[in-house]
């Protein structure tokens, strides 16, 4: 794993020293409070937890995941440097590893920069902490599933803007599958589509972690997602490689 980790840091450190970084966490920030505190009533509500917050993190990182890994190896396709990344003494699955948990550990940052959200509703009431802990976990389950997904369609082409949009189709696709609105159609049409639909969605596994239910379920279903995704990921630059 010490590959990997070298990766990650020079990764990790990589997202700092631009600009990027900072306005991803700025719009994050921004969105999180905004959507929190206006569509999600969180004053009006009159309940001390973080349930408004929890439900508009995924919907935001619809968005500004695809935005973060979409430069991952688009870039260095681009730029010609995945050849020299490619031939330095480590194996190909650590490179993969070691940007993917840079981009993570950079989400888990911008979520643990909205504290003030937690020190806020503990201070207007006695919220269960256990809850809004387990939520935070999900948050960065499905930040890591999407991540994965970005991840693995960045290798894929030299264009980041095709990139992103791809990205963003296919963290929709799965976010909204398990959806009343998606369930509802198939279970009238295909019901066997809709009990994959609900099987595969994102949305409706992070839902039992807002309640305060870490199944082990769940936790096997994001880590065999977000392991697929990054064997899809070294399966694609392997294939450009010999290309």
């Amino acid at each position: 794993m010490a590959p990997a980790l070298i990766v990650a840091r020079r990764e990790l450190a990589g997202y700092f020293a631009t600009p990027v970084a900072y306005v991803f966490i700025v719009i994050f920030l921004v969105l999180a409070g905004a959507l929190t505190f206006t569509l999600g009533n969180f004053f009006e509500r009159g309940q001390a937890d973080l349930q408004p917050f929890f439900a508009f993190v995924p919907w935001l990182f619809l968005f500004l995941v695809p935005a973060l890994t979409m430069r991952l190896w688009a870039e260095e396709r681009r730029l010609g440097t995945i050849e020299l990344l490619l031939t330095l003494p480590l194996p190909q699955w650590q490179a993969v590893l070691g940007k993917f948990l840079a981009a993570w550990a950079f989400c888990a940052i911008a979520l643990l920069l909205t504290f003030p959200l937690v020190v806020t509703v503990n201070l207007l009431g006695q919220p269960d902490n256990g809850v809004i802990l387990s939520g935070y976990l999900g948050c960065l389950l499905v930040a890591g599933a999407y991540l994965a997904v970005g991840a693995a369609v960045s290798a894929m082409t030299k264009n980041q803007v095709i990139a992103f949009v791809l990205a963003v189709a296919l963290c929709f696709v799965f976010g909204a599958a398990g959806s009343p609105v998606v369930t509802e159609f198939l279970s009238t049409r295909l019901p066997v589509l809709a009990d994959i639909a609900r099987g595969i969605s994102v949305a409706e596994r992070f839902g039992g972690f807002t309640r305060g239910l870490v199944a082990a379920r769940d936790l096997v279903f994001f880590a065999s997602f977000i392991g697929f995704f990054l064997f899809l990921n070294a399966v694609v630059l392997d294939h450009r490689k010999a290309d």
